[in-house]
């Protein structure tokens, strides 16, 4: 795998679940981490903490990453204590599961807004600095929702399912230059975002028939987000099964599959 020792990380969504998980498996193989949160400051100190146990540099950064102005704000903050963010995980998200009946337009712009939209303005934060050195790593969270619809609903299907197309197009647009773009798309995994505070809620057996991938080993996604910093842009990354067993498919046609394999990693 590649040296990624030193390099300059911020994970959104860090202070829990998946995102904390993550950003301490980055720091764990050598990269300062940056922790970011919304609200939740307390939770987000403790894995800063962590981290600079860890023997690595870290900070927690706040911002609603659904609103320019604060992304702005965050990664130059990021910038200032760190150093220019390197490696981008795109982890912060929201579910809010609801009937058909009850999915409005307020939901659904938030549910995009939340877990598409902040992707989005994430990246092009980051870009400027990325493109300067020529080197960068993006890694978005998607879900395997986007191609199997999941059992939150067509809200957050949708937002997931445009987080592949965001990676797509960044990965084919960037690849020359040095900056590689996956996603990871996981099953159900049992974090406090999915279960709202229950430590040890059981997977029902309706779940399991929605979504048979359901209880995903988090080790084991951490061990993908690792490996995906040094993949060749353009890939998918899915999780599934209670093993962790993990499958990668291209999402590039052939005339960009042969265009990524031309960058150097």
């Amino acid at each position: 795998m590649e040296d990624l020792t030193g390099r300059i990380a911020l994970v959104t969504g860090a202070d829990r679940g998946i995102g904390r998980a993550v950003a301490l498996a980055l720091a764990r193989v050598g990269l300062d981490v940056a922790v970011g949160f919304r609200e939740r400051a307390g939770e987000a100190d403790v894995v800063r903490r962590a981290i600079v146990e860890l023997g690595r540099r870290s900070m927690a950064v706040q911002a609603d990453v659904s609103v320019a102005s604060e992304v702005e704000r965050a990664v130059g903050a990021v910038a200032s204590a760190l150093g220019a963010v390197e490696v981008l995980v795109n982890n912060a998200g929201m579910t809010r599961p609801l009937p058909i009946p009850e999915i409005t337009e307020a939901v659904w712009d938030e549910a995009l807004a939340v877990n598409l939209k902040s992707q989005f303005l994430m990246i092009q934060a980051v870009l400027p600095s990325m493109r300067e050195r020529r080197w960068g790593r993006i890694i978005n969270l998607s879900s395997v929702a986007a191609q199997l619809g999941g059992v939150v609903g067509p809200h957050y299907a949708a937002a997931k399912a445009g987080i592949l197309g965001l990676t797509h197009s960044y990965a084919a647009l960037l690849a020359k230059e040095g900056i590689t773009v996956n996603a990871i798309a996981p099953a159900l995994i049992e974090t406090e975002m999915i279960t709202s505070g229950d430590p040890q809620p059981p997977l029902t057996s309706a779940t399991q028939r929605i979504c048979p991938w359901a209880g995903v080993n988090l080790e084991a996604l951490c061990k993908t987000f690792e490996r995906t910093c040094t993949k060749r842009a353009g890939s998918t990354s899915t999780t599934h099964g209670t093993d962790g067993t993990t499958t990668v498919s291209s999402i590039f046609a052939a005339s960009m599959a042969a265009r990524c394999a031309s960058t150097a990693l």
